[in-house]
């Protein structure tokens, strides 16, 4: 049915249900509006447990150009999809979903780990078919000829094998995979929950893969340019009733999405109603991307605990991988 045929019928159903002369319409029950919990300075309350699980992908598949939102009806569909083709992954070793997990070719992860949630993300009332909303094609925009070459470089790096220090921070369970420690704070396939405590000066968010946490200083002023951090160096400030993150002082190795350690984050957090949290954040690193892009996604108050997150507990991959490659080594053909 098309759009035009929905709308006739929706003014015709209006009529019908529009009074008569003289008629009144019964009154309807007071709705209670929500007020804005605050905390003890007069800010916004942010604190509580929130997760940003959704299967919104990062960037808009290729079979919903030009459409950066879903009704519900297609939104539903999508959904039932999305989850018919996990169930029908399970414990396989190939699949996209388990190629992004590490897994292709292994089958370490199935069904038990996945917890992605099972839903699009929903903003102002409508499903999102993609998180980054600018630009509105809904994709990363293009990398500069010198970020290829430097991603290039440090992919080359991920196939040596003669130290546990070359290996990524993520396999090495130093800091969670996916960015999903951020910034900006990525839904991944599992441990989606955040924490966040704050005070007039400081705002923590914990978060539960790796426990990874960050610390924003309000009013603070960045540390010198020689002081780099992971998860980079932020400090916050309020705007209203919205609180704004500036994260500078990355170092190379956490890389998001390829970025220069000269990668410059800004966040922010404004608390919609009661269950959500609206998170927008914009990214900007003339080194790497050819223009600045901003991503836009719910953070939702869950009664979920944070879980332990024992990543190297029985984990014996980093022994295996060294061991394995110093068996290839000790296998392979001697050098003339």
């Amino acid at each position: 049915m098309s759009s035009r045929v929905f709308a006739v019928a929706g003014i015709w159903g209006a009529l019908a249900m529009a009074p008569l002369p003289g008629q009144t319409q019964p009154s309807s029950p007071k709705t209670k509006t929500w007020t804005m919990p605050r905390a003890a300075d007069g800010h916004p309350d942010l604190q509580g447990v929130w997760t940003n699980a959704t299967i919104t992908p990062l960037e808009r598949p290729a079979s919903l150009t030009g459409k950066p939102t879903l009704s519900d009806a297609e939104a539903a569909a999508y959904e039932k999809h999305a989850a018919d083709e996990l169930k029908s992954v399970d414990g396989a070793s190939e699949g996209p979903l388990l190629a992004a997990a590490g897994s292709a070719g292994t089958g370490a992860y199935n069904m038990l780990f996945i917890d992605r949630g099972s839903e699009l993300a929903r903003v102002d009332g409508v499903k999102r078919t993609s998180l980054i909303v600018d630009p509105p094609d809904g994709k990363v925009p293009s990398l500069t000829p010198q970020a290829k070459r430097r991603i290039a470089a440090v992919m080359l790096g991920y196939t040596r094998f003669d130290s546990v220090q070359a290996r990524p921070l993520s396999e090495r369970c130093l800091l969670g995979f996916g960015s999903t420690s951020g910034p900006p704070m990525l839904p991944v396939l599992y441990n989606n929950n955040y924490q966040i405590v704050q005070t007039p000066t400081t705002v923590m968010i914990l978060i539960e893969m790796v426990h990874d946490v960050r610390i924003v200083r309000i009013n603070g002023t960045h540390a010198s340019s020689n002081i780099r951090q992971w998860l980079g160096d932020s400090i916050g400030h309020w705007e209203a009733d919205t609180l704004v993150v500036d994260t500078t002082n990355f170092t190379d190795q956490t890389r998001f999405h390829g970025a220069s350690e000269n990668l410059h984050i800004i966040e922010r957090f404004k608390r919609v109603d009661a269950g959500n949290i609206l998170y927008r954040v914009t990214i900007d690193d003339p080194a790497t991307f050819s223009s600045s892009w901003t991503l836009e996604y719910p953070f939702r108050a869950t009664s979920a605990p944070i879980y332990e997150y024992a990543c190297h507990e029985g984990n014996y991959s980093l022994t295996d991988i060294l061991g394995g490659a110093r068996k290839a080594d000790r296998d392979a053909p001697a050098k003339k």
